[in-house]
């Protein structure tokens, strides 16, 4: 089913859970039709779009929609552009959310890490970046990238994920100047904001600390990442080529 969406419409990658999901609700409690990307989160994502279409019944059920895709997998990524197109008739901005994250110690890392993390931080945002532009060109749009505070400071253990994130900052900039004056990119990097799934790298005292060296003492929220990517998106059409650090103060003395 097709319609053309009224509204800006956005993809954002990997949006069914944790800070993904949140950057969909905000953009979508915004006005936006939201297009909920997933790799293996299918319930997630439908309950997700279900939440939102709930939330706008006015339009039918037309202001959100999933879409399946392996970000790995690089010649799927211009039909994962097109179809969100086909869905809302339109393209107004892109986030490049999904990641994977896991430490990679020097000595143990393998080509199989190496795909993977660089494939979801780096390789994957180029390509849907390379198939968003002609459709971000026509609505004068933006593409904002979720990078890491580590990507210009380096967590020990994760030579590899910080490489992958230092590219995509890099690549922030390479196509803000690439696709300017119509399309302005730029960056969010958050800071201790949701801990890792799955790890025991950040037992309780090691968050205790990254904490304690924050300049406001708390961990942040999905809703900080959120509402920075809204303001990109909305309100800062002077702004392209930057990269906002949402994290506390934690790199003003780092």
């Amino acid at each position: 089913m097709s319609t053309v969406a009224a509204a800006p419409a956005i993809l954002v990658t990997g949006a069914a859970r944790r800070v993904g999901a949140e950057i969909a609700r905000t953009l979508h409690a915004a006005g936006a039709c939201v297009a909920i990307h997933y790799r293996n989160s299918v319930a997630e994502a439908d309950s997700l779009a279900a939440e939102l279409n709930a939330a706008r019944p006015d339009e039918g059920g037309e202001s959100a929609a999933t879409f399946a895709a392996d970000l790995l997998a690089i010649d799927a990524l211009p039909r994962l552009v097109e179809a969100a197109v086909a869905r809302f008739g339109r393209l107004d901005a892109l986030v490049n959310n999904a990641s994977s994250f896991y430490a990679t110690k020097v000595g143990a890392v393998d080509t199989a890490a190496w795909d993977d993390l660089m494939g979801s931080n780096l390789k994957a945002p180029l390509f849907l970046a390379q198939a968003a532009a002609p459709y971000l060109e026509r609505s004068g749009g933006c593409i904002v990238n979720i990078t890491d505070i580590h990507a210009e400071r380096p967590l020990k253990g994760y030579p590899l994920y910080c490489a992958a994130k230092a590219g995509l900052l890099g690549l922030t900039r390479a196509l803000a100047l690439e696709l300017g004056p119509r399309v302005r990119v730029n960056a969010v990097a958050p800071g201790p904001i949701e801990w890792p799934q799955g790890t025991h790298d950040f037992p309780p005292e090691a968050r205790t600390a990254i904490i304690a060296h924050t300049l406001l003492k708390r961990v942040g929220s999905p809703a900080d990442i959120a509402q920075a990517v809204k303001f990109l998106i909305f309100d800062a059409p002077y702004v392209t080529g930057q990269v906002i650090n949402i994290d506390g103060g934690r790199t003003a003395h780092l």
